[in-house]
């Protein structure tokens, strides 16, 4: 590259020089015809001659520039960096460009830069982001103290930059780093790290106990299918207990399962004991600096999978949590054991406490109004202070909360929101109760304040707190939350204390769940019923919490002349305009009655309310709405789930909740 800059250079100048020459020859042999001529024609010949002269000069002048330019970022290199290292920087393997600041244009490269993009000339002249793919400004100023990268040819490289001012002008000097086989070796490392995965089997305690017989080919059934994912994943795989494994495989493995949707899964599923078939919980984790921190974080992976109802694998990364699965009913594994520890925990937390405030979600029901009183009754129990958070604008609640107004230990219990934030402190306890997606409680800004949190629920966990609560009671497997601080309650109360009317709220949330017993009941939901009955509870008294007002029959019937069908098992209700409270209980109302309509397997109700459209969904037990509603960031149950969709108008929530039944639906076909 110098020897040809030198020859051209040297060539430019001889023939300036030759035709110089040439010049005084001619003028010598025209003075010599010279002496012939008159005055006159001898200044005519001298006037010519100098223009030809003149000419030539600018043409030599011309020519010495433009050799000038060819080398004009050997000067800038030059004075940049001088000629000692000028040499070294020319023939250095680490590729160097020097741009012009004003325009970012290539004045100067050394040879490993040209051998970048295969070229042996310079590359003088060209734009620096389309020789490097990026900006130049992105590198000089990058955003933030991550190092910037580029993909020239199939290299990757880290580039740096600088900006130098030479002489009154600035230059912009690149280096790129070579990190090709740096990455390739990070990759290769990734890919080699070992998952911690945690398998519960999810019913097999429950078919041990019915039938032994077919518990033994079960298990072994399970066990095999097992031994051979880990065969194929090339993983580890131990028996802790009856019911439960550790499987170790590289993250390569995990990737190719994921890509296969976890087929161990559906083969799990195939054996069957009777009509109900055997499920696994799985919770995974590739994050972790320890494989102790990721044998922990796939425990939380595990428990998170359990409380969504089992029959699915959670995969805890380092920003997120990804389920697959999920497509079967709840399995039942909560024990009057298991109630009575957290019914103690809650109490210990309760008497150490300054005060407990009670919070459902948004539109309480009477589920969580009932729950809410039942912790409430738990509280005055352990001799706390302490005040239930309920939205006291709320016309769907006033007979429920009418119904404590002779109670003198409930004077002034119901607050506000905003009130309840006066009534913190650093010692409140603060329990959520049938709900468990922050975006969805009745105050956001209590669960801010609040240090100490508990949370009591019985739908399908969908979100995380932003901070671990002190109880997570999660146990989708109940028909009500109200079912589970009643099993609480009769674990920790004196049987002589008199809670006629938090039984009777109970009662009626219970009865609300599960359509009055007749839906998504066990045994432990009827034993619950009755304690509740014992308590002083009526179910006679419980219904007329549930006699509607002639305005609300009428907007339930207003559902049920605008109804969509859709992949010909899917029923859908529209609203129309702007609705009120009442009109969500009343679209709530007519998911239930579509799942009554021959042929509709799933029904949906949407409803638009100051902004907001409110989906509820229902199926008849083939079709989980609230995989459906997670899409939407919702959740629920197995066949009664919710979401809250901010959209323009019902017919674009409409085209939403299309686009996710579609997304379940090719799924699971």
């Amino acid at each position: 590259m110098k020897n040809n800059r030198e020859q051209s250079k040297r060539a430019s100048v001889a023939f300036g020089v030759g035709v110089t020459a040439a010049i005084g020859v001619i003028f010598l042999i025209l003075l010599g015809l010279a002496a012939k001529l008159t005055a006159l024609d001898i200044a005519l010949v001298a006037a010519v001659l100098a223009a030809i002269y003149a000419a030539v000069c600018v043409a030599i002048a011309l020519i010495l520039r433009r050799v000038r330019e060819k080398s004009s970022g050997d000067a800038v290199i030059k004075s940049v960096l001088g000629s000692v290292l000028r040499s070294a920087v020319e023939w250095m393997d680490v590729p160097v460009v020097v741009c012009d600041e004003s325009d970012s244009k290539i004045v100067w490269n050394n040879a490993a830069a040209s051998a970048l993009v295969g070229k042996s000339e310079p590359l003088f002249g060209g734009r620096f982001d389309k020789f490097a793919g990026i900006a130049a400004g992105k590198v000089l100023f990058p955003e933030d103290d991550v190092e910037t990268e580029c993909t020239i040819g199939d290299r990757r490289l880290v580039v740096r930059g600088t900006r130098i001012r030479e002489n009154d002008k600035n230059f912009d000097l690149f280096t790129f780093d070579d990190v090709t086989e740096l990455r390739r070796l990070a990759s290769e490392a990734k890919t080699n790290e070992s998952v911690v995965c945690h398998i519960v089997i999810d019913n097999l305690a429950e078919i041990g106990s019915d039938d032994p017989d077919r518990f033994r080919e079960c298990s072994s059934g399970v066990a095999a299918i097992l031994s051979r994912w880990a065969k194929s994943c090339e993983g580890i795989l131990k028996e802790q207990e009856r019911d439960k494994y550790l499987l170790i495989m590289s993250a390569k493995h995990l990737a190719e399962c994921v890509e296969s949707r976890f087929e161990a899964l559906d083969c799990v599923r195939d054996i069957r004991v009777g009509v109900i078939p055997v499920t696994l919980s799985v919770g995974i984790s590739d994050f972790g600096a320890t494989l102790a921190e990721r044998e922990q974080n796939a425990a939380d992976a595990l428990e998170t999978a359990i409380q969504r109802g089992g029959d699915q694998i959670a995969i805890k990364s380092e920003n997120a949590i990804e389920f697959y699965g999920g497509r079967t009913k709840t399995v039942q594994r909560r024990t009057k054991v298991r109630s009575r520890v957290v019914a103690g925990e809650l109490a210990a937390y309760m008497e150490r406490a300054s005060n407990v405030l009670v919070m459902g979600h948004k539109f309480a029901d009477f589920d969580a109004f009932g729950a809410s009183v039942g912790i409430a009754r738990l509280a005055m129990f352990v001799g706390t202070r302490v005040n239930v958070v309920s939205d006291l604008g709320d016309p769907g609640l006033d007979e429920c909360r009418r119904a404590f107004d002779g109670l003198p230990e409930y004077a002034g219990m119901f607050v506000d929101p905003s009130d309840a934030l006066d009534l913190v402190t650093t010692k409140t306890l603060l329990v959520i109760v049938d709900v468990n997606n922050p975006a969805l409680i009745e105050s956001p800004e209590l669960v801010r304040v609040c240090a100490d949190i508990a949370i009591i629920d019985h739908h399908r966990k969908t979100a995380e707190f932003g901070r671990e609560p002190l109880i997570s009671y999660i146990e989708p497997s109940a028909s009500a939350a109200s079912e589970l601080v009643a099993e609480m309650l009769e674990q920790t109360l004196d049987p002589k204390d008199q809670i006629t009317t938090e039984a009777q709220m109970m009662l009626a949330g219970i009865m609300l769940d599960t359509k009055q017993f007749s839906a998504n009941t066990s045994a432990q939901t009827f034993s619950a019923a009755l304690y509740l009955r014992s308590r002083g509870a009526s179910t006679t008294e419980a219904m007329r919490y549930f006699r509607t007002p002639l305005e609300d029959y009428v907007r339930e019937a207003k559902f049920r002349t605008n109804v969509v069908k859709y992949r010909s098992v899917i029923a859908i209700a529209l609203g129309e305009g702007e609705g009120e409270n009442a009109d969500r209980v009343a679209a709530a109302k007519a998911a239930d009655k579509l799942l009554t309509v021959e042929g509709v397997r799933a029904s949906f109700a949407l409803i638009r309310i100051d902004g907001v459209v409110h989906i509820s969904a229902r199926s008849s037990g083939d079709i989980n709405v609230q995989l459906i509603l997670e899409q939407l960031r919702g959740g629920g149950h197995y066949d009664a789930a919710g979401a809250q969709v901010e959209a323009k108008s019902v017919s674009e929530a409409l085209g939403m909740l299309k686009n996710a039944i579609d997304a379940y639906l090719d799924e699971s076909n």
